[in-house]
């Protein structure tokens, strides 16, 4: 099979291992990336099926044979809420590991949308999916297997891509300081609510308002939401995520330290 890049690359591509891994993460990012102009993009690893039932946070009804179905139609109504490109990946949950088909089907898709920027989760989940450590770790390959020579055979033919830049987003509610690397926080207060919206887009995760309107099903994103509260408040701004990057990051512009 040979296939073409696409003409307008999608210059922010982040990965996460399950449909709601990335908009849990860095939706708001992504909303006011997308919203600035710049194409960006989202890589599913999995479908994330077969999900355990939890009858504390859903239903006996969402357990149904359409229930994959339902979870890929809630990610693209994520995916358009952001105003991002989504693609979902074949690679199979609960046995995400980093191999060398897994690797070659991330970098054929960098190879295909030419991202400059990657970013993906970072961290352990201990007690939770070990998933979300792969997906990680096959992120990181992927970027090199991308730029590799003599190897187009493996990616359906498309050409070399050189990824610029690679940064994280914790997937837990790590210290902001992880040992060498770099964090900084991104301030997403006006792309907040586009972040919320699409959360709750996952109702099969329980990610719904109650029947009265001011709490959750789930309290995971009103945790979640507070936490990109109280970053926010560190910077001066209402709401803002975490994004770490493994190399030191320049500043020529002292505007912001001038004018705090």
């Amino acid at each position: 099979m040979i296939e073409e890049p696409i003409d307008v690359p999608v210059e922010v591509v982040a990965v996460g291992a399950h449909p709601d891994d990335v908009e849990l993460g860095v939706g708001g990012t992504l909303a006011k990336l997308a919203h600035s102009g710049i194409r960006t993009g989202i890589i599913d690893l999995t479908n994330a099926e077969p999900t355990p039932k939890n009858v504390k946070y859903r239903s006996p009804d969402d357990f149904d044979a359409d229930y994959a179905a339902n979870r890929m139609a809630e990610a693209q109504e994520a995916a358009r809420i952001l105003g991002v490109e989504r693609i979902t990946l074949d690679l199979p949950n609960r046995r995400l590991f980093d191999d060398f088909e897994a690797r070659c089907k991330v970098a054929t898709v960098f190879r295909k949308w030419r991202p400059k920027i990657v970013i993906t989760m970072y961290g352990k989940t201990l007690m939770a999916s070990p998933d979300h450590n792969q997906a990680q770790l096959i992120t990181e390959s992927a970027i090199f297997y991308s730029r590799l020579t003599k190897w187009d055979k493996y990616f359906n033919n498309l050409p070399v891509h050189r990824v610029k830049s690679l940064l994280y987003f914790p997937v837990r509610f790590i210290d902001l300081h992880p040992e060498g690397h770099t964090s900084f926080l991104v301030d997403i207060s006006n792309f907040v609510d586009l972040k919320e919206r699409a959360i709750m887009s996952y109702k099969s995760q329980g990610f719904v308002p109650s029947s009265g309107g001011q709490s959750l099903v789930s309290p995971f994103p009103a945790l979640l939401l507070n936490w990109n509260r109280n970053l926010g408040s560190r910077v001066g701004v209402e709401y803002a995520e975490h994004l770490v990057s493994p190399v030191p990051l320049r500043c020529d512009d002292f505007s912001y330290f001038l004018n705090k």
